[in-house]
């Protein structure tokens, strides 16, 4: 069989806690060639904990004969760019969410991969969930009907990360929405099956992170220079008449953490997590919780899994870019409808 030859550009957190490992769980597939960070111990170091053989402070010398695919694990702000030439280098692209900063970043990626004839892939992995890939089955075997209404809610108490760029607004182009949220909103779009947004209103706050004394869970960070959103609350409107009501915080006064999305639709609704189906049947009121759901416990697993697939043929990757330059797009208006100003 056939191994998909992989590279790694950007060495950080979510390359050596997620995609290095479960790309080492199916080393019967693919392998790891090369490894790039613009910061050489950080990459050199990287290499040694993996053993993996090259590392390279210029993603180009990546683009080599040895390499089919690459994984993109930098910030935001160089997605598109590191895409766009990877891609006109001949190599498929696994890309950390979200896609690209803005919409015409994410259109240029998508004409790169026109152009090149290769995968295109976008990391938004809440998609392989178990718990995703059931509503999304009920949904099409008609439990639900139509979803016309979805909550979607991904909230943090008190965990602004307080390492890496993720509150550089330059590199990450915003806060607590594009690194956090923008996975249960690409979600609920996928769910409600991607239809056209022609409403979007929101408002984005760094009210939280601008007191002093912070108590914070996942680090430190400067009060006094803290410059990205740290709660979003938006309602989207759709043009077959659906509804999305969305909320992401990175610093919540709430009781606990709460990632939750529920639908609904005519004939029943569904709750992600916990899995539970919910009817109005035979004259009674029916919740149907799951006992087991098939798939992979480790949902990064399956989506490095889908990638390598997509790239050798045997399958197509499910997050279209198209798909998730929708996400981009919905992200942006949330933050143009809140005119970028924080409250």
């Amino acid at each position: 069989m056939k191994k998909l030859r992989i590279g790694i550009i950007g060495a950080g957190g979510i390359a050596q806690s997620r995609h290095i490992p479960v790309l080492m769980k199916l080393s019967e597939s693919a392998s790891i060639t090369a490894i790039c960070d613009v910061n050489e111990d950080t990459a050199q170091l990287a290499a040694k904990k993996f053993g993996i053989s090259s590392a390279f402070t210029d993603y180009k010398e990546v683009f080599n004969e040895k390499t089919d695919a690459v994984v993109i694990c930098t910030p935001n702000k160089f997605h598109a760019e590191i895409t766009a030439a990877a891609l006109e280098a001949g190599l498929h692209v696994l890309c950390e969410k979200p896609m690209a900063m803005t919409e015409e970043e994410c259109r240029k990626m998508i004409e790169a991969r026109d152009r090149s004839g290769k995968v295109l892939a976008i990391a938004y992995h809440y998609r392989f969930m178990k718990e995703a890939q059931a509503a999304k089955k009920l949904i099409s075997e008609n439990e639900i009907g139509t979803p016309f209404a979805a909550r979607a809610r991904a909230m943090r108490r008190r965990k602004v990360p307080g390492w890496g760029v993720f509150t550089n607004k330059e590199l990450q182009g915003g806060g607590s929405l594009i690194d956090y949220g923008c996975h249960l909103l690409d979600l609920s779009l996928w769910l409600l099956g991607n239809p056209a947004e022609t409403e979007v209103s929101g408002t984005a706050y760094n009210t939280l992170s601008k007191m002093p004394d912070q108590v914070n869970l996942w680090g430190s960070f400067d009060h006094q220079s803290f410059e990205v959103d740290d709660h979003v609350t938006a309602y989207i409107k759709f043009a077959n008449g659906a509804s999305l009501l969305f909320e992401t915080s990175w610093s919540a006064n709430i009781e606990r953490d709460d990632e939750s999305l529920s639908l609904s639709g005519q004939y029943g609704g569904i709750d992600l997590f916990p899995f539970s189906l919910n009817q109005s049947k035979h004259g009674m009121l029916l919740n149907t919780r799951s006992e087991w759901l098939p798939g992979e416990d480790d949902y990064a697993l399956s989506q490095a899994r889908n990638f390598i697939n997509s790239c050798l043929g045997s399958e197509e990757f499910m997050v279209k870019a198209e798909e998730a330059m929708q996400t981009t797009r919905i992200i942006d208006a949330i933050y143009s409808s809140s005119k970028r100003e924080l409250y």
